[in-house]
Parts: C-alpha cells; structure tokens; sequence
C-alpha cells in the first residue's frame, strides 16, 4: 500500500500542548490505514486571533495513506475528540488539539467539511517553515512553489523548539 501523500498541520496551546502534538503524531501511526509518517521539528508560535490565550505548539506530518479525504478527517476528528477538543463557533481560540489537511495529494477540495490546499495555509508561518523542513521542494496547489511562499512569510515571532 502506498497510497496518496498527505500533509497534516498539528497545533496545541492547552493541556502540555508539547506532549499533545507529540501525541497526536505517534497516534496518527497507530492508525492502520497510514504508512510512511515523517514529522517536522516542533515550532512555537503565538496565537492567531485572541491573543490573551497560551503561545501554539506546530509541527507538520507527511503520510502516506489509502484513505479517502473525509475519511481521514474523521480518524482526524477523533484523535482530537480523545484529547479533549471541544468544537465550538469560536474561530481562533485555544484548544488542546489542532489536526488539519493541508495538502491531500495534488487535490482540490471544496465541500463543507473539508477544503484542500487548507484555506490560510500560504500566509501562515507556523505550516509553511516545518512543511518546509519535510519537504523544501513541495508546490501548493494554486498557490505556487513553497519556497516562494516562504519569501512573503516571515517567520516573525516563530522559534523552533529543541527537544
């Protein structure tokens, strides 16, 4: 099985966000339906929207899965759901446990529940540095070449965290 290269965003600020993300990445391996996990180093960053919330830990996975989008969104879900993840309307605030698709192959998605390349995914420092640490040569989908991306995205108030 080799199935379609995907990208994964993982971000925490609740709970030893630290421990979460590495968490959430040892638990993404576990699932049967993923092979091939490579992880990016972890970074630290401050939050988008609100900021009287904790400062972000982001790390990026690359695997290689047989499941279909939506499926995989709801193994995603649920690995959020079992770190305590709450979903609520309130856009930007903290969370034990963050797991997007960013890229699903060369994919477009648009549906309710899911929309790939992730909407926001091109400005954002806290994915485009470790996406860039997995894969330097990587094309976004309608966006463009990522080390091009990186050039109108500073890396600002980003650290890397040194385990």
């Amino acid at each position: 099985m080799r199935g379609v290269c995907v990208y994964i965003g993982i971000g925490s600020n609740l709970d030893n966000p630290q421990n979460q993300v590495t968490s959430a990445i040892h638990e993404l391996a576990q699932i049967p339906a993923i092979q091939q996990i490579t992880a990016s180093p972890l970074y630290s960053s401050t939050p988008m929207g609100p900021q009287d919330q904790p400062d972000y830990v982001n790390a990026v996975v690359e695997i290689h899965t047989t499941l279909e989008p939506l499926e995989l969104l709801d193994q995603l879900q649920q690995i959020e759901a079992e770190h305590g993840r709450i979903r609520t309307t309130f856009r930007w605030g903290a969370r034990t446990l963050d797991l997007d698709i960013l890229l699903y192959g060369e994919e477009i998605i648009n549906l309710a529940r899911l929309e790939v390349p992730h909407p926001g995914l091109h400005e954002r420092a806290f994915v485009l540095y470790p996406l860039y640490e997995i894969n330097p040569n990587l094309s976004i989908p309608g966006r463009g070449k990522l080390d091009e991306l990186l050039e109108k995205c500073p890396a600002d108030e980003l650290k890397k965290i040194i385990i």
